[in-house]
């Protein structure tokens, strides 16, 4: 090579021959298929790394050049091995071994894959340790405390003569803070504003009470009986306005649509009924097997939710005699149905005692969500109406009532009281208290969700009530 075309700036001491490469061999080597651009300097070596100690196979991958010999570090110190054999102990545990038998994935895999041997704690994937303190100050964020929801009754009532029969509804709470509870064969209403007690109606010896049901609006009490009959009681005035007829047998199933109101019976059929109309019924529902025992309209009142004691749970909208949708999961009777306010098409339904599920459902996709086994006979359902949460009530063989967190369904509380099954349940109009009653002839008044604008408190309400008195 011509030092005329280098221009090599040396000192005037060294000779330009000393610069030039003493082989050949080299000088071939870096001049081999290699055109020189004048306006670069040209560089006779390279960094190669060497890969001797890379452990590849840590994660999960293959060598770069697997057909290339892995070069040699010949001057490497004696003290690496000891080194990286500390590191790796430091880094991932001190019984990860130097290599592994693994086969490496094709190229071209994420080297950053996640795999569970190297999926540890901040604390040892430091060589240092890390304090308590500010582990957790790096890797975590406050925790919002669980709300807390008293596992006591603030109030009970005792109520002679409450049936136990799972296929009945005899307790309902009115949008004016009144209770109306079936006992025997007469109707009381509790005023939960004045503890006050009236007697609406006796249906005498030959009948009895086997549901009841509030107007969505208005004072309006609806009242089936166990001879099929349909009665409607203007609560304000303590006067009976109007009889249906329609059922040849009990109607233990109600539910109100704004002037349209809905009958189940155990004659298998519901009936639809327009207060304002003449005639008993407008229209008849067949499709249940069984008696019907569970009837829920949708908050849009465009659907209405059936449950018979035939284990299936049917969807009717307002102009259908057949069911739009049918639902046959559940292997025991289906009573207990709630709407979710908060979601539109969220229907929970739950089995009886060969079942023990609450299972939810997507009427709009027409799909089944999810579904819960509750260890109980599982009798009411009931969403609250400030937050994303509901209760279910319980029979065989527990008798509880939990409060779970929708859609995760993790429990906030399990309220234990009553001595037999949980068969009735209802919220207060501002839907921060519900109201249980039982076969143990007792009503129980539970403080369970928040309101909205305090979610995280405890509520106080009804505790000046504390006690124990009778409905009748």
């Amino acid at each position: 090579m011509d030092d005329h075309h280098l221009n090599l700036n040396v000192p005037p001491t060294m000779s330009v021959q000393s610069l030039t490469p003493p082989s050949h061999h080299v000088s071939q080597m870096i001049n081999s298929n290699h055109k020189c651009s004048p306006s670069r300097t040209i560089y006779s070596d390279r960094f190669i790394p060497s890969r001797s100690t890379s452990n590849f196979d840590l994660f999960n991958i293959s060598q770069p050049y697997p057909n290339s010999p892995v070069p040699v570090d010949t001057h490497k110190d004696d003290n690496s091995g000891t080194y990286t054999a500390l590191l790796r102990a430091a880094l991932f545990g001190p019984d990860t071994p130097a290599k592994k038998d693994v086969t490496g994935p094709p190229l071209g895999r994420n080297i950053f894959r996640f795999k569970s041997e190297t999926r540890r704690s901040m604390q040892s994937l430091s060589p240092f340790g890390l304090d308590d303190d500010v582990a957790s100050g790096v890797s975590q964020s406050p925790v919002k405390a669980p709300r807390k929801v008293p596992r006591s009754p603030y109030k009970i009532l005792d109520a002679p003569a409450l049936q136990d029969d799972f296929y009945l509804n005899l307790v309902d709470w009115s949008s004016h803070n009144m209770l109306a509870v079936g006992l025997g064969n007469c109707v009381y209403l509790w005023n939960a504003c004045s503890s006050k007690v009236t007697k609406l109606c006796d249906l005498g010896m030959d009948d009895s009470v086997c549901s009841v049901g509030w107007a969505q609006r208005g004072t309006h009490l609806a009242v089936g009986t166990s001879r099929g009959k349909l009665q409607i009681w203007d609560a304000s005035r303590c006067k009976r306005v109007r009889t249906m007829e329609g059922h040849r047998l009990r109607v233990g199933a109600l539910a109100w649509s704004s002037c349209l109101l809905s009958s189940g019976s155990r004659d298998k059929s519901i009936l639809q009924r327009d207060i304002r109309a003449s005639e008993d019924f407008v229209s008849k529902l067949s499709g249940h097997n069984s008696e019907v025992c569970g009837l829920k309209w949708s908050y849009d009142n465009r659907e209405l939710a059936s449950g018979g004691n035939d284990n299936r749970l049917f969807v009717w909208n307002q102009h259908s005699t057949q069911p739009v949708l049918k639902y046959c999961e559940h292997t025991a009777a289906v009573k207990a149905i709630a709407w979710s306010p908060h979601l539109h098409g969220l229907l929970a339904s739950g089995g009886g005692t060969a079942d023990r599920c609450i299972r939810f459902w997507n009427t709009t996709t027409n799909t089944h969500l999810s579904c819960m086994d509750t260890g109980s006979q599982v009798c009411n359902l009931v969403w609250s109406k400030n937050v994303n949460e509901l209760v279910s009530s319980h029979g065989y063989s527990q008798n509880q009532i939990i409060v779970w967190r929708y859609p995760t369904m993790s429990k906030l509380a399990t309220l234990i009281g009553h001595t037999c099954r949980v068969l009735y349940l209802s919220t207060s109009p501002d839907g921060q208290t519900i109201v249980t009653g039982a076969g143990d002839e007792t009503l129980r008044f539970w403080n369970v969700f928040s309101s909205p604008n305090s979610q995280n408190s405890d509520s106080e309400i009804g505790a000046s009530f504390f006690g124990r008195t009778t409905i009748r």
